[in-house]
């Protein structure tokens, strides 16, 4: 019995000490001349766990920059400050339209997984979260030519029971037939693949929050800091909340 507790043990170790992610939170919706909340997360939305800021696995992801990107495409880079659980950080909408929350985070150290069978990587996390200030909903930017990003499409507000449409894109180019995961809390999981279009479309069942994650592994070897690695393990993450 012992033993095979040590073996549950080790393999939510090795599955999910790499499968944590960045994700954002903030109200699906703004006003003009408001200042606007973000969130920024670490760990994994549907087990219910997120690391606290100071310790170490969050401590390892720290270095990522926050912007937020005005309808005309004018960017803001936003300073975060450390809560408890999260880093947060807030803008100002000065005109109406859909805004993107994105956060990019390319400079990681190299970790080596090896005993779990996973190799020595590089990890770059990218997260989107959208911000609409009126009633019309337009397409979230996309800035991540070094790796994923997801697109939100989606040509009408998103409502309980409303159809997502999404374009998961990688170094500026339509990725088809990738595999998306779609979380909500307490394990509820599912999965969808991209069209020939780079095109993801769902349902939005309950009215909660939703993360979405894709993730790839670019397989060219290189040097980060000093130290050699096989791949760079990508991560996009872009949150949903009703």
């Amino acid at each position: 019995m012992k033993k095979l507790s040590l073996l549950f043990l080790l393999l939510c170790f090795s599955t999910t000490s790499f499968a944590h992610y960045l994700w954002i939170e903030t109200n699906a919706s703004g006003k003009l001349n408001q200042k606007q909340e973000v969130k920024i997360f670490y760990g994994e939305y549907t087990y219910g766990v997120q690391d606290k800021v100071g310790e170490d696995a969050f401590n390892k992801v720290k270095k990522f920059t926050v912007w937020a990107v005005a309808p005309n495409g004018e960017k803001t880079k936003l300073n975060v400050e450390a809560g408890d659980l999260f880093y947060k950080t807030s803008f100002t909408p000065k005109i109406a339209g859909t805004y993107t929350i994105v956060l990019n985070n390319n400079e990681i150290d190299v970790v080596d997984y090896t005993q779990y069978d996973f190799g020595i990587f590089k990890t770059h996390y990218h997260a989107i979260a959208k911000v609409e200030v009126g009633n019309k909903s337009n397409e979230t930017a996309s800035l991540n030519p070094e790796g994923l990003t997801i697109v939100d499409v989606s040509k009408k507000l998103h409502a309980e029971n409303g159809e997502v449409s999404l374009k998961i894109l990688y170094k500026g180019e339509i990725v088809k037939d990738k595999e998306v995961d779609l979380f909500v809390k307490d394990l509820w999981i599912k999965k969808a693949k991209t069209d020939a279009n780079g095109i993801i479309k769902f349902n939005l069942p309950f009215k909660t929050k939703y993360i979405i994650e894709v993730t790839d592994k670019e397989q060219v070897p290189g040097k980060y800091n000093g130290l050699d690695y096989q791949f760079i393990f990508h991560s996009a993450t872009y949150t949903i909340a009703l």
